[in-house]
């Protein structure tokens, strides 16, 4: 009935996403503020109207169609203003060659804010000179709110791949079925309650789609782990209602473990204090609660009602033979004695040395180029040709150079409205300023005491000059220009706000990290009572996400391989992936860890071997964790086929991330330094005796019932 309820709510109410990127304390922020106070025509955003014709903008004919389209622009409900290429100062607007012009439409609000058929309503306006045969083109942040391209069919693809592993996992349609049906489900709560909260609140465009990718792949791996565990009962003879409740109690436990702390790894995002990115890992955070109430809550439900019958329309091709079956001798039925995976775990625990020094040392190359990466926001010459914002940004960087599509706005206050020699002042520095292709003159409001200057770079607005130019501006030009006037100035407009942004998330990363790492150690010391199995997943863990971002920067920074990702162009690493990413593949390393490492113990306890207990817990779990880890594989890297470079980048990162985590980590990495370490591995001070311990695993193993004990049931990934 909630569910309902949610649902309808967010049909109701067609929550709106935007980004407002709003960031205290920032000179972007202190310049934004300043104008929508004392300058508040000049405070909206703004849409790009690009005119291109062979035959010359001054051309008759060309300048009267594209006069009548500037006309019908400034006619539009919200525009303040609009720069004619034949005005005062239009030349500054026709590009040298004289066949490209740029009309800036200057709205008196952000674009959330304007009505949907905005785009629309340009379209018309600029009819003139569509008709006479003129290319147009637009831009600037209103077309990029009200004409987004289609997102693609990533989901799609991944939930795909996700039911093909999910055959050869459980070999039956039945028991495939079970977790897409319960992750289908809680991500389509998870995602209207996303758009209820849209409808409240700024939430940026990229939420969904986030939200998305690890929504369903949690949401599958979460459903895997119960489903797998109840199958496992079943065998052991237990009969349905205590096999539902026991598969709850233990991999349930283990998946409330590592979902919440996902969701507090990611709400961690807070930490950044930048609104925008705070609310995107809320947003991530939800769905996957939801996803571990549908796993726990939902999916014992239905596999309740569904029975004996999960193991029905089996797929013969991919179930094993009764005789292989029944050699399946361990005591839950996973790993069949001499199987790869047993062999395998032997190799690594008889070499553990080679192993662990080989992991180490694969894991730190693919790190490598992590130490050049550069935080920073695409723009939209990253998009796809075939988008009128690439079109748009194409055009003006061949007519006035690519700075041109990043200008900057410095924002002068001044004492009075008599005080305007400073800004001749101003000009003048800004002008001789290396790096500075052009000044757009002072444009002041109606109370002379608040002025704009339009600077545009000789760089682009992702290049690493174009952020060295906003320093240089903050850091000595304006000051040095301003002196003692009393006169106060701001480097803002969207490419300084996109610089604060990364330069925030840099400063903050360090804490944010930390702070994650210590939540993992602690609950994982709580977990298993041991100083150094937590300690090594720590430093396993940061390993691991650093050859993931190692990998990004190569691709995304470097351009390794960039078109066999559709990118057309090397990009900075968006600033809030990094966090975003960490946070997601920290609570799903705790997530494998907790899973292998819970059987590692049960092995060694039983038989005070460590070799044996490594053995014998990475030959049982791994089936499953490959299972896994394919699922996440396959849904995150579908989204490097969604046309934006943050969510490529996001999910080429996850992908990645999981596939180094699930082999070299987890196949290699973890036995080989655990035999290494030997006892050591649960070492607990008596001192810390005080502190709790979580049992993931729950009270010990209920006796079987009498009766027939069912074929094993073996996974097959």
């Amino acid at each position: 009935m909630v569910a309902v309820i949610v649902v309808a709510l967010a049909a109701g109410l067609d929550g709106q996403f935007s980004d407002n990127f709003r960031i205290p304390g920032t000179q972007s922020q202190e310049a934004l503020d300043l104008l929508e106070r004392d300058f508040p025509t000049r405070a909206g955003d703004n849409a790009l109207v690009v005119f291109q014709s062979d035959d010359g903008i001054k051309s008759p004919a060309v300048e009267r169609a594209i006069s009548e389209s500037v006309t019908g622009l400034e006619k539009i409900p919200n525009v303040t203003t609009v720069t004619d290429p034949y005005g005062p100062i239009g030349s500054a607007f026709i590009s040298k060659n004289g066949q490209i012009a740029v009309a800036t439409v200057q709205f008196d609000t952000q674009a959330q804010n304007l009505p949907k058929d905005v785009f629309d309503q340009i379209q018309q306006a600029t009819a003139p000179a569509t008709r006479a045969g003129i290319k147009v083109a637009y831009g600037g942040e209103v077309i990029d709110y009200a004409d987004q391209p289609p997102q693609g069919n990533a989901d799609l693809i991944g939930l795909l791949a996700a039911v093909v592993i999910l055959l050869f996992a459980f070999g039956s349609v039945v028991a495939m079925g079970l977790p897409i049906l319960t992750a289908l489900l809680g991500l389509g709560i998870g995602i209207a309650i996303v758009h209820v909260v849209a409808s409240l609140t700024d939430i940026g465009s990229v939420a969904p789609v986030l939200a998305t990718m690890i929504g369903l792949g949690v949401g599958i791996d979460y459903s895997l782990f119960i489903v797998t565990r109840y199958r496992e009962n079943r065998a052991d003879g237990m009969d349905l209602e205590a096999a539902v409740g026991r598969s709850v109690a233990t991999a349930g436990s283990a998946v409330l473990f590592a979902g919440t702390t996902v969701v507090i790894a990611i709400c961690g995002l807070a930490i950044a204090d930048i609104a925008y990115v705070a609310r995107l890992g809320y947003m991530a955070g939800i769905v996957v609660a939801v996803m571990i109430l549908a796993a726990l809550t939902l999916l014992p439900a239905i596999i309740a009602v569904v029975g004996d019958g999960i193991d029905r329309w089996k797929v013969p091709s991919l179930i094993h033979h009764p005789d292989r079956a029944a050699a399946a001798g361990d005591d839950h039925h996973t790993a069949a004695s001499g199987s790869v995976w047993e062999r395998w775990a032997t190799l690594v625990a008889r070499h553990a040395w080679p192993f662990a020094v080989a992991g180490v040392v694969i894991l730190l190359v693919l790190a490598w180029p992590v130490l050049s990466m550069r935080l920073g926001e695409s723009d939209d010459g990253n998009l796809p040709t075939s988008t009128t914002q690439r079109q748009a940004y194409d055009f003006i960087a061949a007519g006035f150079g690519p700075g041109t599509n990043g200008p900057l706005l410095v924002i002068v206050q001044l004492p009075s409205a008599a005080d305007g020699a400073v800004l001749d002042d101003v000009t003048a520095a800004l002008e001789k300023t290396p790096g500075v292709q052009s000044v757009i003159p002072p444009q002041r409001n109606s109370a002379q005491t608040v002025a704009e200057i339009g600077v545009l770079p000789t760089t682009a607005p992702d290049s690493a000059q174009t952020a060295a130019l906003v320093a240089s501006l903050r850091g000595s030009v304006l000051p040095a220009a301003i002196g003692s006037s009393g006169a106060h100035a701001y480097v803002g407009g969207l490419t300084a706000t996109f610089i604060d942004i990364g330069d925030r998330i840099s400063d903050r990363l360090p804490y944010f990290i930390g702070a994650v790492v210590l939540l993992s150690f602690i609950l994982l010391m709580l977990v298993f009572r041991s100083i150094l199995v937590p300690l090594t997943a720590a430093v396993m863990n940061l390993l691991s996400v650093a050859a993931a971002y190692g990998a990004t920067v190569a691709v995304f920074q470097w351009g390794w391989a960039k078109g066999l990702i559709g990118l057309q162009s090397t990009v900075p690493i968006v600033p809030f992936v990094p966090m975003m990413m960490f946070a997601v593949l920290f609570g799903l390393s705790m997530d494998y860890q907790v899973f292998l490492l819970t059987r590692v113990r049960e092995e060694y306890e039983k038989s005070g071997d460590t070799r044996q207990g490594v053995v014998q817990g990475l030959s049982r779990t791994a089936r499953v964790i490959t299972s896994a880890a394919l699922i996440m594989i396959f849904v995150f890297g579908a989204f490097v086929l969604n046309y934006s470079p943050e969510v490529k980048m996001f999910g080429l990162g996850l992908a990645f991330a999981v596939l180094v985590d699930a082999t070299v980590v987890r196949m290699m990495l973890v036995p080989s330094i655990m035999e290494i370490l030997g006892d050591a591995n649960w070492w607990f001070p008596k001192w810390l005796g005080f502190l709790p311990r979580l049992d993931l695993e729950g009270e010990a193993t209920p006796t079987a019932a009498p009766g027939p004990v069912r074929e094993p049931v073996t996974s097959r990934v």
